[in-house]
């Protein structure tokens, strides 16, 4: 793995390739949580957050922009009773390659319970979470209820990390090598973790490590062709791909949509060895990872659901205090997918970072990086469960 301090990547992780003179996004690699830039009317949601005056609509106006695997956005909502939402999974929104038992969607479903109860506090509700009132299984989410959730007016400050919903991203971009971390800084993010146990490092040599294998579990994703196949299917590429279907991995903006007019750039190509394509998502990712001053870990103390949804509304606790504190969070998961291909990886890091008995259920890349864009959303309608 490279070790330069440096990136020539811009913000919008644009990279001309050598000879042909294409370009491609880094937003075309294999990734937990993906952005790129994107067109306005993709963007839509992040502007109508919170100008909804009901409060379950306010407080939901601001979950559905969440962060969540491969931005699959897998939630729905059912408000037909009153002072209630029901979140509801979307079963036709899965992972079945890379996350074969649904867990990340279900860390997925806790950023978004997380993110609409910090929502809700700014408009004085306290909410009530029943987990899996209908029960849940192991193997599979299905598509029975995930959380039943009780809006009551009540005498409630704002959550503090309320403020910083607008600004929080899942950062993919190399991180300022020249701004360590400082283990007090590291030390000051575990008040927001709850529910599950928090850790990470600076240390030079251990950070060394978890590049070495982060990197390593990368090229595996990328190497395994259904892995592969499964982002590249989510690939939305060009302006009307994304307005159409406002989700998964966004591949837009200029140069790159002349490039995909002209069938430059091509869901075959990007998923085919060899291509030029296919040999720069490479070249982007391996200093990118190399460029990580820092590592972030929450490990639970088992796998059960719970214990995931915990994990997500952690995530997003987390990710909204680094983003309060002008850091940049990026989650690095493929160590811990649970198929096949990456089970030494799997072994390698609950070797390295796991208590006995744990689960480490996320695994991020801290650091200071420019601010990343916006991702693509469904609104808010989009979302609600019509009966």
């Amino acid at each position: 793995m490279k070790t330069s301090t440096h990136s020539t990547l811009s913000r919008r992780h644009f990279l001309t390739l050598a000879g042909g003179g294409a370009i491609v996004a880094a937003g075309c690699g294999i990734g937990l949580f993906s952005v790129t830039r994107t067109p306005h009317a993709a963007l839509a949601p992040w502007a109508q957050a919170g100008t909804y005056e009901e409060p379950r609509r306010f407080a939901l106006s601001h979950a559905i922009l969440a962060p969540n695997p491969h931005n699959l956005q897998p939630w729905m909502v059912d408000l037909s009773e009153a002072d209630t939402v029901t979140l509801l999974p979307d079963p036709t929104r899965r992972l079945p390659e890379t996350d074969p038992f649904d867990r990340q969607l279900t860390i997925g479903l806790g950023c978004f319970l997380e993110q609409m109860t910090i929502a809700a506090s700014a408009r004085g509700y306290r909410v009530d979470t029943v987990l899996f009132p209908e029960g849940s299984e192991q193997d599979r989410l299905g598509d029975r209820p995930v959380a039943r959730c009780t809006f009551t007016a009540a005498d409630l400050p704002t959550d503090p990390l309320f403020a910083q919903i607008p600004h929080r991203r899942s950062t993919k971009a190399p991180f300022d090598m020249d701004r360590p971390v400082a283990g007090t800084t590291l030390a000051s993010l575990a008040p927001a973790v709850l529910g599950v146990r928090f850790d990470g490092t600076a240390e030079a040599m251990r950070v060394a490590s978890l590049r070495t294998l982060t990197w390593e579990a990368w090229l595996v994703e990328y190497h395994t062709p259904a892995a592969l196949e499964e982002s590249v299917d989510l690939m939305r590429l060009g302006k009307a791909e994304i307005n159409a279907n406002p989700d998964g991995i966004d591949l837009g903006g200029m140069p790159l949509e002349a490039l995909i007019a002209t069938g430059l750039v091509t869901r075959e190509a990007l998923a085919t060895p060899g291509t030029q394509s296919y040999e720069t998502g490479i070249s982007m990712y391996e200093p990118m990872l190399a460029a990580t001053p820092a590592f972030v870990w929450l490990a639970g103390a088992d796998n059960t659901r719970t214990t995931q949804i915990a994990s997500g509304r952690a995530w997003l606790r987390l990710n909204l205090l680094t983003t309060q504190q002008g850091l940049s969070l990026h989650p690095v998961s493929q160590c811990l997918q649970e198929y096949p291909e990456m089970a030494d990886h799997y072994r390698q890091v609950h070797q390295a970072l796991a208590q006995p008995g744990e689960t480490i259920q996320m695994l991020g890349r801290l650091g200071y990086a420019a601010p990343a864009p916006q991702t693509p959303r469904w609104s808010l309608d989009d979302k609600i469960k019509r009966t």
